[in-house]
């Protein structure tokens, strides 16, 4: 959506939605949320947790509440978690509620960022390659489907700054930021 009040990150496992989102909700000006933050901080306990106990299926009712919450307000940076593009009602709140940046990121570089990452409950998995081109294969459409801009990976090299700044050059030549 262009204009809007808000920018949302989504992207695969590892792609820097959280990082890369703190420092353009800085220079933006805006409250950042983490969505998959936010449902911890609202539950009181780690989303492996939520994982455990009330299944994949349990957390993804938890995730639309909060991203029907948070897509709601005007002027706000939220960065989704990988698999909210999963369901078609968090597809259409994102697309209608603001300008959704795609952040991609090859699975090579996935491999490398998450290596010695134990707190996400779906790379629980002897075989984290296989599991992060599967969910590749199952989301690549569902995020190209809701972005309106797309950051392309730049390399397995690249630091947090060159990313961030790639990405405020391309969203300041995209996004028509409407003030709340």
């Amino acid at each position: 959506m262009n204009p809007s009040y808000n920018l949302f990150l989504i992207g695969p496992t590892g792609a820097g939605k959280t990082s890369i989102g703190r420092q353009l909700a800085a220079r933006y000006q805006l409250p950042f949320v983490d969505l998959d933050q936010e449902i911890e901080r609202h539950t009181g306990v780690p989303v492996s947790t939520i994982f455990e106990i009330e299944g994949e299926a349990g957390f993804r009712r938890r995730e639309h509440a909060m991203l029907e919450e948070y897509s709601h307000r005007r002027g706000v940076l939220l960065a989704s978690g990988a698999g909210a593009v999963l369901d078609p009602a968090n597809r259409r709140h994102l697309a209608e509620r603001g300008y959704v940046v795609w952040l991609q990121v090859s699975v090579p570089a996935q491999l490398q960022r998450l290596a010695h990452d134990t707190t996400r409950p779906l790379l629980a998995d002897s075989d984290r390659q296989r599991k992060l081109e599967a969910m590749a294969v199952t989301r690549t459409a569902l995020y190209e489907e809701v972005a309106d801009l797309v950051i392309p990976h730049d390399g397995e090299h690249e630091g947090l700054t060159a990313a961030t700044e790639r990405c405020l050059a391309l969203i300041d030549q995209h996004w028509n930021r409407r003030m709340p």
